[in-house]
Parts: structure tokens; sequence; C-alpha cells
């Protein structure tokens, strides 16, 4: 007697075995994936923004598969948005330890070390992030973070080509085209400033800062 199970066949001669077979797999199949159902989504509850249970998920997840770098990636992502810096950066070493080259991880010590205000360290894990994943998952925030580092460092033209590479990938982002006209005013050139204030405020037009910079901006290239 023939079985198919998917793409796998059995031969069996005994069609009483067979029968049992397909009874046992007819109990199995469905616990297996009610339990699957069942089992706790630390990813979920980040995204639903209960980051104390994604915590408690990921350090059972590591306690039972020690070498799991999707849970070490998710509780260092948590921590960080609880502004628990040490502990993040507890895990986020473990993680490197295990995948050193983990653009992930690399992109979790930038944050930490840019909130930390280490910014050469920042600048570093975050430059290795474009090397390793140029078109990663996170390479909007990446850029972002960079553009931010220059700002503080005064290296406007810098912040200029690293924010326009954000907006580039996430070109709704109102808050990120008002920190790139901040840039480029700061380096005085002040009608490209005018454009991305202008660009910041289509897209939000209630922005405080984008509002003011405009005014600033513009009050600025007037003939005197």
């Amino acid at each position: 007697m023939k079985i198919v199970l998917s793409r796998r066949v059995f031969f069996v001669s005994d069609p009483f075995v067979a029968f049992r077979r397909i009874v046992l797999l007819f109990f199995l199949v469905p616990s297996a994936f009610l339990a699957a159902q069942n089992r706790p989504d630390a990813l979920l509850e980040y995204r639903n923004g209960n980051y104390e249970q994604a915590v408690a998920i990921c350090k059972g997840e590591i306690a039972q598969t020690p070498n799991n770098m999707d849970s070490y990636v998710v509780i260092c992502w948590s921590l960080l948005r609880m502004n628990r810096y040490q502990e993040a950066l507890s895990y986020a070493q473990a993680g490197r330890n295990i995948s050193r080259y983990d653009p992930r991880i690399i992109e979790i010590l930038g944050e930490i070390s840019y909130y930390e205000g280490r910014n050469s360290e920042a600048l570093q894990y975050f430059q290795e992030y474009v090397n390793l994943a140029p078109e990663g998952q996170r390479i909007d925030m990446v850029y972002y973070f960079l553009g931010e580092i220059y700002i503080r460092l005064g290296r406007y033209r810098h912040a200029d080509i690293a924010l326009s590479t954000a907006v580039h990938w996430t070109p709704g982002n109102a808050a990120w085209w008002t920190r790139l006209a901040y840039a480029r005013e700061s380096a005085g050139d002040l009608a490209e400033a005018i454009g991305a204030y202008e660009r910041a405020l289509a897209l939000n037009p209630q922005l405080p800062d984008a509002r003011r910079g405009l005014e600033r901006a513009q009050q600025a290239l007037r003939p005197r």
C-alpha cells in the first residue's frame, strides 16, 4: 500500500499499520498547529507596544534556545523603546557574539551609542550597517541617525547627504524633512532649506519647527 503525504511517499505492506499511521497523523498535526498558534509572539507584542511582555517572552525563548537571533533582536528593540540602554547593550553584545555580522544587532548597537551620546562609536556602527545591508530593513532609520549625528558634530553638509538619503527611503516623514531643512539652513543653503521646510509642511501643516524654520529661512533670504 502506498501513502502520499505532501511530497514524501511511504510504502506500507500492512493496511492496518497504514490506517493507524493515518489516524495518528490526523490527531498530531492539528495539535502541533494549535500549539504553534497559541505560542506567545514576542514580535507581535513589540509591535503592539507591549514591550515588557515582549521582553519576558524573549527571555524565555533565549533560555530555551540560546542561539535564537530573532529573540535577541526583539528584546533589544523592546528595551530601547523603554530607554533601558544598558540592558539592551548586554543582550546586543551577547547576540553579536553569536552572529558577528547580523546587521540588525549592529544597527541596535548604533542606536544605543547614539542615545548615550557616543557619536563616534555610533557612526562606526551605522556605517558598518550601510556596508553590510545597503538596502536593509532599517536603512532609512540608519541614515536618519547618521544625519542627526552629523548635526550634533556641526557637519551640516554631511547631515544634508544623510538626511536626503533617509527621506529618499521614507519620503512621507515630515519630521525628517524638517531636520533635513535645518541641516541645509545651518549650512547656509537657504533656498534648498526653504524647499525642504515646505515639503515638511505639505506633509504635516501642524509642525511648529517646520513653520518657524521656513519663516526664519525666508527672512534670512530677503534682501536687506
